[in-house]
């Protein structure tokens, strides 16, 4: 058990049951901490979670007062997975006096180049050499959505401001490309499906050399607990230790299922509509991880370590439920144009 003046410790999870939350539950839970886990529908929780001892509470993120009673006397860590705008940051900031550690996952998206460019924006952005947390960022709010291109890191900036602003030891976390357990969207169905499926051959645009910098959950979860334990008002980047190309991602999942197949490396310039994937990107965007580090943070593993757990959960889904929601995401599914390779490749389709 994880005592802290003579109790256990307590953590509450807003929005806990995809990928970031799952990992998080799953560490707290094996160093002895008291979880709750509040969402809309408890069959997104992991059985053997409920099984363990985790709480799960039907709260909506707008709905403050069912928040307020789930926190109770207040618990020692508050990790918000589904804070994306000013209102919700807003929600949340009265409250966080109760909290010991408040704790908001934010996104890369929000950082910017020096010509203003982001990494949602129709022109790829350029950073000089890895992003460290004080790199330049979007403006906050706007217009758009946060769930359209341009809105998405403004309102993430705008939530950040509003609760690095309260005067708590808020901690700010901005992880990049999430996989594990539960991740939205599963980017290594990508080769996974392709695997499955006993494709002859992988087409990777620009050769492969693609980077985007990878955040495992399992590594989240880890810097969680240390700010769990050390509570500060700071913003951290999140990322695995390494950086793979996108040729290596294909590679690490072919050797994890035992799978070859021929590597199809299309030059730069290639018709667009082939070889694209999840990590298809001009220049390499990777994050500094110094200033966690500094803190104490030690990571799990490496991305081909801890990719497994996503490659194992997308490849039993895929067995035992091929209509799976999280096998058909449309950010996903456009990757698989079977049709128009076997056509490049002059193959017979099918």
């Amino acid at each position: 058990m994880v005592l802290y003046r003579g109790r256990v410790r307590e953590a509450l999870i807003l929005g806990g049951t995809g990928a970031i939350g799952t990992a998080v539950v799953r560490r707290l839970l094996s160093h002895g901490w008291k979880v709750t886990v509040t969402g809309r529908d408890e069959s997104h929780v992991d059985a053997p979670l409920l099984g363990q001892g985790v709480r799960f509470r039907a709260v909506e993120r707008t709905d403050r007062e069912a928040i307020a009673a789930v926190l109770g006397p207040g618990v020692d860590l508050l990790l918000d997975c589904a804070c994306f705008t000013a209102r919700d940051a807003r929600i949340l900031r009265p409250l966080l006096p109760l909290v010991g550690s408040p704790v908001m996952v934010s996104s890369k998206a929000v950082y910017r180049d020096a010509q203003r460019r982001h990494s949602n924006s129709e022109d790829p952005p350029c950073f000089e050499g890895p992003i460290r947390e004080d790199q330049s960022t979007l403006p906050p709010g706007g217009d758009g959505g946060q769930d359209t291109r341009e809105g998405h890191g403004r309102h993430k900036v705008a939530a950040e401001r509003v609760l690095l602003e309260s005067g708590a030891p808020v901690t700010v976390l901005r992880p990049f490309k999430v996989h594990g357990r539960r991740a939205r969207p599963p980017r290594g169905w990508v080769f996974v499906k392709r695997a499955l499926d006993r494709r002859p051959s992988v087409l990777l645009a620009r050769e492969g050399r693609g980077v985007d910098h990878p955040t495992s959950a399992a590594n989240l979860a880890a810097l969680v607990e240390l700010v769990a334990e050390k509570p500060g008002l700071r913003v951290l980047n999140a990322a695995d230790p390494d950086a793979p190309l996108a040729l290596e991602i294909s590679r690490m999942v072919t050797a994890h299922l035992g799978y070859r197949w021929e590597e199809v490396l299309l030059p730069e310039g290639a018709r667009p509509e082939l070889g694209d994937h999840p990590w298809n990107r001009p220049f390499t965007i990777v994050l500094d991880m110094t200033a966690a580090e500094l803190l104490g943070y030690r990571p799990v593993g490496g991305y081909s370590s801890t990719v497994v757990e996503e490659l194992d959960w997308l490849t039993d889904l895929a067995r035992s439920n091929p209509y799976a929601p999280e096998l058909g995401d449309g950010y996903i599914s456009r990757y698989f144009d079977y049709e128009a390779e076997d056509r490049f490749l002059c193959r017979p389709a099918g």
